[in-house]
C-alpha cells in the first residue's frame, strides 16, 4: 500500500504540473495573439496623442518610446485600466533592442514592484525612429493558473486519500483469510496435525491454497501415522525377537554352567543336557533364518520370477507331508471338493513353495493327530471378468476365532495356548506367508472351515499358462 500510495502521489504531481504548464502556455499564447492584433489599433492612438489629438480607448495598454527607450506617450487599456497596477519596466526597450526583438512577446516586471509581471510585445514604427510597446498584465492569468493548480492538486490529494483508504480496507479484508491460515499453520507447527483450512471458496486463490494445504496436511498426517505405526511395530518386533532369542540362549547358558560346575554327574545327565542345547540351538537357528527371511521380504529384493502352477506346488507339498507325517491324510482337491484344476500365476517359485510349506506345516502342527487336511486349488471369477488363482489349506482342528483371527498374521503372535514353544514354532511362519503373498500382489485370508477348523485362502492374479506340457502333467 505504501508503494502504491507513492506511485499515486508521483502520478498526481506530474499530472498537476503538466496540466498547469499546458494551461499557462495556452493562456500566454492567447494573450500574445491579442497583443499582436492590438498593435495596429494602439500605434495610431499613441502617435496621435503625440501630435495633440484626443486620445481614444485602446484594447490594450501601449507605450510610445524614443530611440533611448524613454516613454514619450502612453495609453491605458484592457485589464490595466481598472487594476491600478504599476507601469511595466521598459528600461531595456531601446530602439536597437526593439529592432532585434521586433514582434517577439516576453515577460517583464513592474517598476518598483517585483510582484507584478507584464506581457509585452515591442514593435518599431515604420516612419519614425521610435517604437510602440503593447502590454497586458499577467495577474489575472497567474490567478487562473494558481487556482487551477490548487484545484488539481487538491482533487488529486483527495483522490489519493480515498484510494489509499479504499485500498487499505480491501487489502485488509482480502488478506484476512491469510491471517486465519497463518493461525492454523501456527497450530499445526505446534503439533496439531488435525487442523484444516475450511470454509473458503475453491474458485479463489485462497480457496485453492487451502485445498492444496489440506491435501498436503492429509499426506503429512498419514505419513506421521504410518511412521508411528511402523515405529510401534518395530519396537514390538525388536522386543519379541529379543525375547524369543533370549529364551534359547538362557537355556543353552544354563546347561553349559551346570556342566562347567560339575552338576551333571552321570553320562545320562550330560546327554540330556546336550540334547537340550542342540534343540535350543536348532530353534534359535530357525528363528534367525525366519528373521532374515522377513528382512529380505521387507527390502523387496528382486527375485527370479516366472510362470508357476499352484496345483503342481500343492501336489509336491502333499507328497512331502506324506513323507514327514505318514499318519495324516493330506489330499489335493478342488475349491469346492471338486476336481482340482491348474492355477497359473507369475511369481517366485521358491517363495511360493515356502508359502505352501508354511501353511501346511502350521496345519499339521496345531491340529489333533489323525485329523485330515485338504489342499484346494482352482480358479475364481473376478468382477472384471478375469480369473484369480486360489490355493486353500484346510484343517479340521479347533480353528482360530475372535481377536486371534485378526492378529494371526502378526509377527511372533501365537493364537492360543497350544501354540507354544513346545511345538517348535517361532511365531513367524504366517508373517512370512503374508509378506510373500503381498509381494505377489495377492491376498491371504483366514476363514472358517465348514464343520469346524481353519482355512487359509491365498488369492493371486492368474496368468495364462505358457508351458502346456507342464500344464498337462
Amino acid at each position: 500500500m505504501a508503494l502504491t500510495g507513492l506511485l499515486l502521489a508521483v502520478s498526481i504531481m506530474v499530472t498537476t504540473l503538466v496540466a498547469v504548464s499546458v494551461l499557462r502556455d495556452s493562456l500566454v499564447a492567447s494573450m500574445d495573439e491579442e497583443l499582436r492584433q492590438s498593435v495596429p489599433t494602439v500605434a495610431p492612438v499613441l502617435t496621435g496623442a503625440l501630435q495633440g489629438h484626443v486620445s481614444t480607448p485602446v484594447p490594450t495598454s501601449g507605450y510610445l518610446l524614443d530611440a533611448h527607450g524613454n516613454v514619450i506617450a502612453s495609453a491605458r487599456g484592457g485589464a490595466a485600466t481598472s487594476s491600478g497596477e504599476p507601469d511595466p519596466d521598459l528600461s531595456k526597450m531601446t530602439l536597437d533592442y526593439v529592432v532585434g526583438h521586433d514582434g517577439q512577446a516576453e515577460t517583464v516586471g513592474s517598476r518598483g514592484d517585483s510582484d507584478h509581471t507584464w506581457r509585452v510585445l515591442p514593435t518599431k514604427l515604420t516612419m519614425f525612429d521610435m517604437s510602440v510597446v503593447v502590454t497586458e498584465p499577467l495577474e489575472r492569468t497567474n490567478t487562473i493558473i494558481s487556482g487551477v493548480g490548487l484545484l488539481t492538486f487538491s482533487f488529486g490529494l483527495a483522490t489519493l486519500l480515498a484510494a489509499m483508504t479504499v485500498g487499505w480496507v480491501m487489502v485488509t479484508r482480502a488478506f484476512q483469510p491469510l491471517r486465519e491460515v497463518e493461525a492454523t499453520a501456527a497450530r499445526i507447527a505446534d503439533g496439531d496435525l488435525s487442523q484444516r483450512m475450511e470454509g473458503y471458496n475453491p474458485q479463489t486463490e485462497i480457496g485453492q491454497l487451502s485445498s492444496s494445504l489440506n491435501a498436503m496436511l492429509g499426506h503429512i498426517e498419514d505419513a506421521f501415522d504410518a511412521r508411528t505405526r511402523s515405529e510401534t511395530k518395530l519396537r514390538r518386533f525388536v522386543a519379541d525377537a529379543s525375547h524369543e532369542l533370549r529364551t534359547p540362549l538362557v537355556s543353552i547358558r544354563g546347561y553349559s554352567e551346570l556342566y562347567r560346575h560339575g552338576a551333571l554327574q552321570t553320562p545320562e545327565d550330560v546327554g540330556k543336557a546336550m540334547d537340550r542345547i542342540e534343540s535350543e540351538s536348532k530353534r534359535m537357528t530357525q528363528l534367525v533364518e525366519d528373521l532374515l527371511t522377513l528382512a529380505r521380504l521387507d527390502e523387496r529384493r528382486v527375485s527370479t520370477t516366472g510362470p508357476v502352477d499352484l496345483l503342481h506346488l500343492a501336489y509336491d507339498a502333499a507328497s512331502d507331508a506324506h513323507a514327514t507325517a505318514p499318519d495324516r491324510a493330506v489330499q489335493v482337491v478342488g475349491l469346492r471338493n471338486s476336481t482340482p484344476e491348474a492355477a497359473w500365476v507369475h511369481g517366485d517359485e521358491s517363495k511360493l513353495r515356502q508359502v505352501v510349506a508354511n501353511l501346511l506345516t502350521n496345519a499339521l502342527r496345531y491340529t489333533p493327530a489323525g485329523s485330515p487336511l485338504e489342499l484346494g486349488v482352482g480358479l475364481e471369477p473376478s468382477v472384471d471378468g478375469t480369473h484369480t488363482s486360489v490355493l486353500q489349506v484346510r484343517d479340521h482342528g479347533p480353528g482360530i476365532h475372535g481377536r486371534d483371527a485378526e492378529r494371526v498374521f502378526e509377527r511372533f503372535y501365537r493364537a492360543d495356548s497350544s501354540r507354544t514353544r513346545e511345538t517348535g514354532g517361532t511365531g513367524l511362519g504366517l508373517s512370512i506367508v503374508a509378506a510373500i503373498i503381498e509381494q505377489h500382489d495377492g491376498t491371504v485370508r483366514l476363514e472358517e472351515t465348514a464343520g469346524g477348523g481353519a482355512t487359509f485362502t491365498v488369492r493371486i492374479p492368474r496368468q495364462e499358462p505358457v508351458d502346456t506340457e507342464h500344464d498337462d502333467a
